[in-house]
């Protein structure tokens, strides 16, 4: 008599504590791994793969990484077998909202005593980006946000920022400190030129302006430099 593991069976024929609907029912959402929960927004499975074989493959192809996961676009997940547009945009959607919900967790001033605070401040909002943008962080004068504001957008190999509309940004929201921060998609955290003379730039005229640059955070998904705790400001 031949032996088959259930996930090689229709859903429909699995027991019903291991179909995953049923089962987040049963034993609640966090019985359930990666692959089921994919599952469930999959929907459904193609001739001989289940909606749950197809989410492993998916899983295969990010390493079993959510977070490389949530950044792939629409066109990327549909390339999958069994993966369409409308299934792709049910994946991107969740996971949109997933990240979302870690900004709705930030409080809303928190203050910043800490290179690390500042980083975890950016977090929601430059965190799985796969092109470079910089961002500013306004703060009162206890060092509580004021705004965390995207200053520009640009490629894989850099952006541009205008030290003229950081400084405009930070005088209209009347804010008396700023930190810089803009992230490295491949994950290298050291300094190019460039970003040390914008930051020098930026010191000088803060000084000028009364409006102290206190860091500049080169932030990647995993890890951040501090210009301020390596003493290059």
């Amino acid at each position: 008599m031949s032996s088959y593991s259930s996930e090689h069976l229709n859903i429909k024929e699995w027991a019903e504590e291991d179909r995953p609907r049923e089962k987040l029912l049963l034993k609640g959402k966090s019985a359930l791994s990666d692959a089921e929960l994919l599952g469930i927004l999959i929907g459904s499975g193609i001739q001989k793969l289940t909606a749950i074989d197809i989410a492993k493959l998916i899983l295969q192809g990010v390493g079993g990484d959510l977070n490389q996961l949530a950044r792939l676009t629409v066109k990327e997940l549909a390339k999958f077998k069994g993966i369409g547009e409308a299934k792709a945009i049910t994946i991107v959607s969740a996971l949109e909202l997933g990240r979302r919900r870690k900004d709705a967790e930030v409080p809303k001033r928190p203050r910043i005593t800490s290179s690390n605070d500042a980083y975890q401040v950016l977090k929601p909002y430059m965190l799985d980006l796969s092109h470079e943008e910089f961002w500013v962080i306004l703060l009162n004068r206890a060092n509580q946000v004021i705004r965390c504001q995207c200053i520009s957008s640009g490629g894989v190999a850099g952006t541009v920022a205008d030290p003229k509309l950081i400084f405009k940004l930070a005088l209209e929201n009347l804010a008396s400190a700023m930190i810089l921060s803009h992230n490295h998609p491949s994950g290298n955290t050291a300094p190019s030129q460039a970003d040390k003379d914008l930051t020098k730039k930026m010191v000088e005229a803060g000084k000028f302006l009364d409006m102290p640059v206190l860091d500049h955070l080169i932030f990647t998904d995993k890890t951040y430099l501090s210009f301020a705790d390596e003493g290059m400001l």
